[in-house]
């Protein structure tokens, strides 16, 4: 193709002398449309390794299932994932089946047992953040007749806010300390007692990996036992590696007692699109609006109706091949990473902070050019000094990468 157009412009009056069957087959394999994705897939491949400021794992590793979709022909037919995983349906073009196993592999891994799960693949984290709020103000309404207050840090997700919004619930966000932690002091003098507390755990902020305190928050809810209350645990990003470290009571309902959980699979678990996991307990499912669908044959508690068959089709793939060993592996690679890369910051007397549970690294924001080449989302905290920059340590930010970063800084800040 390329070759093709370089051909023809080098040739001149001498391509007019050309034999007609080259100039046919030029011709055909000219294509304006596969050649803007060439330039967007080169784009890609490049800047991808210095994309440091965002939570993506760009060392997708997925070729083997796109080789399987294309030669199996799956691909030919359209999948919808449409009803509940846990019920069997009308049609059987899914992947139903496939997305089970995934919400059982992962369910105990947050401390839900077998019998007491439900779940689904979503399509982000927001949709996970969605079906949180939803299904906890739903459960709420049911037990209690009254809307629940929404609690959240100003710190998280704004997806939590906007979904607040979307679903016309009422909010009380609490402020967070310096760190991106929601005040628990805060969180006591917001609660309104004579209504039901819908609480979304920020496992991680956005910019500075901040990790709210349940335990605190659990403590003051004591002082209330007439609030009734329902815990979403928002762990886009943390839950999906925390499983596998040492910190993995964080994440575990049996140590801390949430109803729910989202996790991202386009951020720790390398998906090459936004898509995520949904989990709670059958009695939060069982109190839900059931909306039966007679050409579903079943009830269909979840917000969305058509999903994805993909998605559960390549985080299956990627359970398979990458299993506990190997998510183990990487999560602590990103971590040791992480405290190398905050240890030569401090070493060379620039401000930086991290949690320790944490692989993002937030300090103040370097020479515009640096932060451009790494592609460092800003952030402003008077707290901490002004304007900041993060590095959220995923597996493909490897400690080589990191090094140029930190040359780069040294070269700038002389």
């Amino acid at each position: 193709m390329l070759q093709c157009r370089t051909l023809k412009k080098t040739a001149g009056i001498l391509a007019v002398a050309m034999s007609l069957s080259w100039g046919a087959a030029c011709a055909a394999s000219e294509d304006p449309a596969r050649d803007r994705l060439d330039e967007y897939a080169a784009y890609i491949q490049e800047h991808k390794l210095s994309d440091f400021g965002y939570p993506a794992n760009h060392d997708v590793q997925l070729e083997g299932f796109y080789d399987w979709l294309v030669e199996s022909g799956a691909y030919k037919a359209m999948s919808n994932n449409a009803g509940d995983p846990f019920q069997i349906h009308g049609g059987h073009l899914n992947a139903l089946a496939f997305e089970r196993e995934v919400i059982d592999f992962f369910g105990p891994r947050y401390g839900f047992d077998l019998d007491n799960l439900w779940g689904l693949v979503t399509f982000s984290g927001t949709d996970g953040n969605d079906h949180g709020i939803y299904f906890g103000s739903k459960y709420l309404e049911k037990k209690t007749k009254k809307k629940p207050i929404v609690y959240v840090s100003d710190a998280a997700h704004y997806s939590n806010m906007r979904l607040v919004d979307l679903q016309n619930l009422e909010l009380r966000l609490i402020p967070s300390d310096a760190h991106g932690r929601m005040i628990p002091e805060e969180f006591e003098k917001a609660l309104v007692t004579y209504r039901p507390a819908l609480i979304v755990f920020a496992m991680g902020t956005t910019f500075k990996g901040g990790i709210d305190d349940q335990d605190a928050i659990n403590k003051i809810l004591a002082k209330y036992p007439s609030v009734e209350v329902y815990r979403h645990v928002d762990a886009a990003l943390f839950g999906g590696y925390l499983p596998w470290t040492t910190f993995r009571n964080a994440v575990n309902r049996k140590f801390h007692p949430f109803d729910s959980i989202a996790v991202s699979g386009h951020k720790f678990f390398g998906l090459d699109e936004p898509a995520g996991i949904f989990l709670t307990t059958m009695e939060v499912k069982q109190n839900q609006n059931p909306f039966n669908v007679t050409y579903l044959d079943g009830s269909m508690p979840m917000i969305n109706c058509s999903r994805s068959a993909l998605a559960p089709l390549k985080i299956w793939w990627i359970i398979q091949h990458v299993g506990a060993e190997g998510f183990t592996q990487q999560a602590y690679g990103m971590l040791f990473r992480a405290a190398w890369l905050e240890s030569e910051l401090r070493q060379m007397g620039w401000p930086v902070w991290r949690e320790k549970k944490s692989n993002t690294v937030y300090f103040k924001r370097p020479p515009e050019a640096i932060a451009t080449k790494y592609d460092l989302a800003p952030d402003h905290d008077d707290r901490l000094g002004g304007d900041l920059s993060h590095i959220v340590v995923m597996q493909h930010v490897t400690q080589a990468h990191l090094q140029e970063f930190l040359d780069d800084m040294a070269a700038a800040v002389k």
